[in-house]
């Protein structure tokens, strides 16, 4: 009977420190979603969206970011969709800061060293709108920043020909299907082979070797 009883009483120990733990991960979900919604947002189109992730993931302040769809008129679109050129939308990334460890700045810097801003007609080996560069503003206070920086490259002698890169207001972001996401730590393989072979990697390399 001693036996039966202790039995009951662990697994009801374990089951309050169950619940208790689904409480505790519900808690700290809304806390972790709750923060996220207080960060600072950014908007940039580089051409492909795999290829700017992990630039920006790596940065100190820098809390998420996600692969979508922006800029067009296609509520909702697929892949397919914005892949064919008509939905006006471009391949972009929205990011989540925290402007207390990093500055709108010195994402814009870091924006400029992974395209090629000069080239009017997509990225590299991609061609057409949906690959076009831009930059969506959330406030005025990003359009001006922007609009600042974009003056500076254009001055610094880097490129010969005129910084094509928009800056636009930013619109409704779709995110890209969960396949994109990441897509670069999920197939690393492919993904270098793309990012070599599309001409970015020696582009930048020779670009920006100096710095």
């Amino acid at each position: 009977m001693h036996d039966v009883m202790r039995r009951i009483a662990v697994g009801l120990a374990v089951a309050g420190v169950v619940l208790s733990g689904l409480v505790n991960a519900e808690e700290m979900m809304e806390h972790v979603s709750t923060n996220i919604e207080k960060l600072q947002k950014a908007t940039f189109a580089g051409g492909c969206f795999w290829c700017m992730e992990g630039p920006f993931e790596q940065v100190e302040g820098v809390i998420a970011v996600t692969s979508g769809y922006t800029g067009g008129t296609k509520p909702n679109p697929t892949y397919e969709e914005v892949s064919s050129g008509t939905t006006g939308h471009a391949e972009a990334i929205e990011i989540r800061y925290d402007s207390s460890k990093i500055s709108y700045e010195r994402l814009l810097e870091v924006f400029w060293r992974n395209i090629d801003p000069t080239q009017p007609d997509g990225q590299f080996a991609d061609h057409g709108s949906q690959y076009r560069t831009a930059i969506f503003s959330h406030n005025e206070e990003q359009r001006q920043l922007a609009e600042a920086s974009k003056e500076r490259l254009a001055a610094s002698g880097k490129f010969t020909n005129p910084i094509a890169t928009e800056i636009v207001p930013a619109s409704t972001f779709y995110p890209a299907e969960d396949y994109h996401q990441d897509y670069y730590k999920k197939h690393p393989l492919r993904y270098k082979l793309y990012h070599e072979g599309s001409g970015r990697a020696g582009f930048l390399r020779k670009v920006w070797r100096k710095d």
